[in-house]
């Protein structure tokens, strides 16, 4: 019996993408034996943003899928922008997403030396010179789209000396821009990335994982395919920017004579409110309008895990988000809709008070403290419940009250009755104001015991229901409620002479002093709550027992679709 469809892909043809498509097309065809290998290639000069998520679930899940493997390849050709210390959060970033390189692990730099091998044999079949142009000559003598290129004087030189000159180089004769390798196709090509593109260029800098070896270093797109072949990977997912770079490897796989992996570009990722450019990103981090590469504002995988993101929320989402041919723009609401469904189902329950009034209930026993119960997640009853202090003085939100309430007011306002959830119905019979300020200081009220929730008495209706904290017993905690980085849907859409920094929110953050139920001392760093009525929250990884500190991840809703309905 025939094996051959044995790794095809056993979703059924309709729910197909087309990269599977191809895939499964090609093991019908029996290619590589039917093998499927993939690899994530990402460049160590910053820190992973959500972009990369996508294509991290796409590489590893392609492998997982067809029972292949995936490497992970760190594309590490400038050591001018490369850090130890990207790598690091590169490695931690895959993990945490929950995908597996196992002891596949590889870097360009480990192949230096059979790049410059490659280079001589290239320039020995007479397909690469040494050129001593300077990098603007190169770049104004490209020429544009619609006007050829003009040939270097050094293209013809002999390929005795251009070999000879490529050793000094080697050898750090020469200084940066001075000598470059060229690869000889077309000056007069349509594809501008044809025209005798740079393949080996002098760096003067320190590389994180060789050191001093090097004083040249091959271009990005001499190395990419070249890795890709030398690796063996079947499938090369790139994405869309790729595209007109591919004839480029292909004509270095046919002149090397190398493995031939398959190109094939998806459109990436692009967010409303959002910049996924490293560059921007960077100049954020640099120049102090985010605190961090991990600021949980920002759109890094390492700012989403801070802000409270899951992995399974990213990779619904990328999920959802799907893989497509071509570019479009993925509104930001869709991402926090996966992370709400993700919290919604896991993250424990907590009443937090994030903007505190006092409340006394001037009828209950003074001394008397009760203990109230409530449940931990209502989608996970086997999470159990936990137990909420309540007594004579509490605190609830400012915004729950009002003294002249519109009609549809549901909440606390003077003679109106609300039920303070898990425990009783209120009514407001008064309040005390700050003489100089007129802020209202406290709110008195009377409960009815008969109103307790759960005790099986025939419960008072009311339209209304607050939370609420005990006064003596709610834990201090800070929060910060962070908002969208940008005002506007597209951050680089601006005027003439201004930046995608002159869109960003001012309100981004807001730092308040709240109170807690005593249910969540002892969360560690990123532990997930809702805070009942307000939103989903996590431990920030700075919080400690002394001075717990808490993130927004999330609204409970999109509010931001409300806003821009108006």
């Amino acid at each position: 019996m025939s094996t051959e469809k044995e790794n095809v892909s056993d979703k059924p043809d309709k729910s197909l993408n087309f990269i599977e498509a191809i895939i499964d097309n090609d093991i019908r065809e029996g290619k590589h034996g039917g093998r499927i290998h993939t690899r994530f290639p990402p460049e160590p000069n910053g820190y992973l943003h959500i972009g990369h998520a996508k294509s991290i679930c796409l590489n590893f899940g392609l492998a997982k899928t067809y029972n292949g493997k995936c490497n992970l390849r760190f594309d590490d050709t400038n050591p001018l922008a490369e850090d130890i210390e990207y790598v690091k959060a590169i490695k931690e970033d895959v993990k945490w997403l929950g995908f597996d390189w196992e002891d596949r692990e590889y870097y360009a730099s480990d192949y230096f030396d059979q790049l410059y091998a490659f280079a001589v044999q290239l320039i020995k079949k007479d397909k690469a010179y040494v050129c001593e142009l300077s990098p603007e000559d190169i770049s104004n003598n490209r020429g544009t789209p619609t006007r050829p290129g003009v040939e270097s004087p050094y293209r013809y030189r002999p390929i005795e000396e251009s070999l000879h000159i490529l050793e000094e180089m080697k050898n750090g004769k020469f200084k940066k821009g001075e000598r470059v390798v060229r690869a000889k196709i077309d000056m007069s090509s349509p594809n501008m990335h044809m025209r005798d593109p740079v393949i080996y260029r002098i760096v003067e800098a320190i590389h994180h994982r060789t050191g001093n070896k090097w004083c040249i270093y091959p271009s990005y797109d001499f190395a990419h395919g070249q890795c890709d072949a030398l690796e063996k990977i079947t499938h090369s997912i790139c994405t869309l920017e790729f595209e007109v770079h591919r004839p480029l490897y292909e004509w270095f796989i046919k002149e090397l004579d190398l493995f031939p992996s398959r190109q094939i570009e998806f459109a990436r990722l692009n967010l409303t409110y959002t910049v996924m450019s490293k560059r921007k990103l960077l100049q954020l981090v640099q120049e102090k309008y985010v605190d961090g590469w991990d600021d949980p504002r920002m759109p890094t995988i390492s700012g989403l895990r801070r802000r409270g993101y899951t992995p399974s929320a990213i990779r619904n989402f990328a999920e959802r988000v799907g893989v497509a041919k071509r570019d479009n723009i993925i509104d930001l609401a869709l991402l926090e809709f996966s992370v709400r469904e993700d919290l919604n189902k896991n993250a424990p329950r907590a009443m937090v008070v994030t903007d505190p009034v006092k409340l006394t209930i001037t009828n209950y026993p003074d001394g008397k403290e009760e203990t109230l119960t409530a449940i931990i997640n209502p989608e996970k009853p086997e999470s159990g419940t936990r137990h909420i202090p309540f007594s004579k003085t509490l605190y609830i939100e400012r915004n729950d009250f009002m003294e002249d309430p519109p009609k549809k007011f549901f909440r606390l306002s003077v003679g109106k009755e609300v039920r303070l959830k898990y425990a009783y119905v209120i009514k407001c019979e008064a309040v005390v104001k700050d003489e100089a300020s007129g802020q209202i200081t406290e709110i008195r009220c009377t409960y009815d015991p008969d109103t307790k929730s759960g005790s099986g008495k025939v419960q008072l209706k009311v339209k209304g229901t607050i939370h609420w904290v005990d006064s003596e017993k709610a834990i201090p905690v800070k929060v910060h409620l962070f908002d969208r980085l940008f005002t506007k849907e597209n951050p680089d859409e601006t005027q003439e002479g201004r930046s995608f920094l002159d869109n960003i929110n001012p309100h981004s953050v807001k730092t308040v002093n709240a109170f807690a139920e005593p249910f969540v001392d002892g969360a560690k760093p990123l532990d997930k709550f809702q805070f009942e009525r307000l939103g989903y929250f996590c431990v920030d990884k700075q919080s400690t027992d002394s001075n717990m500190v808490f993130n927004r991840t999330t609204t409970l809703r999109d509010t931001w679709a409300k806003i821009n309905k108006k």
